[in-house]
């Protein structure tokens, strides 16, 4: 199973990241690898917690991103 990350930079440092699939499954790091690392630890929990729960987990989003030049 696979879902996608977003890390953003931490205003005191390292950074956090969100699994928008997965709704309010987020972790933080003071790596981008620490901070992965992290990640697969929340998005493990999260999906036995809901597996505990009798829900099904949700399939990854597709997402697009792109830049805007203004």
């Amino acid at each position: 199973m696979e879902y996608t990350v977003i890390l953003h930079p931490a205003e005191e440092g390292g950074y956090w990241g969100e699994v928008p699939a997965l709704q309010g499954c987020f972790s933080q790091g003071e790596t981008v690898e620490g901070t992965l690392s992290n990640i697969k630890e929340a998005i493990e929990s999260h999906l036995i917690a809901l597996e505990t729960e009798g829900r099904q987990a949700p399939k990854d989003q597709t997402m697009v991103f792109s830049h805007v030049e203004i």
